[in-house]
């Protein structure tokens, strides 16, 4: 089986790591979890982040096919809209994505012409789902309790795992999302360790110890062995109640509100009102 060839784009305002998993050099590209940068001083977007993505593609004579989001990020916004605009390619999530759709509606109290079935992206993913990169067979694999529309991608030796595991070091994803669940949180991750010791996992962000680098590669072997939240042999309950009481002590992602009335939306602002603006929404005592 073909293998994929990698390159991963570090943003330091957000810690996020966008992946391009391509098949060769003039051949055909998926894009995981871009960013669109964000001021929240001004509200301003711009496209560093993006246009790295955008060059990289162009310099290796890629087609873009697959523009993959993990879920409807909390701590960046998708440059998913941007990139589509510019190169292409399919913009695609999970089928939860439509539970998440329904818990922001009210949260937002967006209108009703706001669909909540995840029609504003190309593609939705079920769990298992065989789909290609040019020659490379990619499946994707649910796994939810981060949020509910949690996806993984596996492609090769590859797995991109979204927000469900960080670096060994740094442990686990918060679980206390609206849909969000510790228990299917370990479920999932039990999915991803069940992989052959060997398989690479690609993070989506690092907050790494003042110790080391910026990291976003290890193995499941690595995870089993030295996961600070969940080894090999940390029962559901042991992570339930850790992942819990660390939930319970996090502030909200500062990029929350704006994040996901973009995300929820396949990366596009919101419509413009009739002055030609889009805006977003601030509730007010609300999460």
């Amino acid at each position: 089986m073909p293998q994929p060839q990698l390159a991963a784009f570090f943003d330091p305002a957000t810690a996020t790591i966008s992946h391009v998993v391509f098949d060769q050099p003039g051949g055909h590209a998926a894009i995981i979890d871009p960013v669109l940068d964000y001021d929240a001083r001004s509200g301003r977007t711009s496209s560093h982040s993006a246009q790295q993505l955008l060059d990289f593609i162009r310099q290796q004579h890629l087609q873009l096919q697959w523009i993959l989001e993990t879920h409807a990020h909390a701590d960046h916004l998708s440059a998913a809209a941007w990139l589509q605009q510019r190169a292409g390619g399919r913009i695609a999530i999970g089928q939860g994505i439509a539970g998440v759709q329904q818990l922001f509606q009210g949260v937002f109290n967006l209108d009703a012409d706001f669909a909540t079935d995840g029609s504003q992206f190309d593609h939705l993913f079920a769990d298992e789902e065989i789909f290609y990169i040019g020659t490379l067979q990619a499946k994707a694999l649910s796994v939810p309790g981060h949020t509910p529309a949690d996806m993984a991608y596996q492609i090769g030796d590859a797995v991109f795992v979204g927000d469900t595991l960080f670096m060994p070091d740094v442990g686990s994803a918060r679980s206390d999302f609206p849909g969000g669940d510790a228990r299917t949180l370990y479920q999932s991750v039990q999915k991803l360790l069940s992989l052959p010791d060997d398989t690479r996992l690609f993070m989506c962000h690092d907050y790494p110890p003042t110790v080391r680098p910026i990291a976003w590669e290890c193995t499941v072997a690595a995870q089993k062995q030295e996961n600070i939240h969940l080894r090999a042999h940390t029962s559901q309950a042991e992570f339930v109640a850790l992942r819990q009481a660390r939930d319970a002590g996090l502030d909200m992602p500062a990029l929350i509100l704006p994040a996901i009335q973009l995300n929820i939306r396949a990366g596009r602002l919101p419509p413009p009102e009739d002055n030609g603006v889009s805006y977003l929404k601030i509730p007010l005592d609300l999460l």
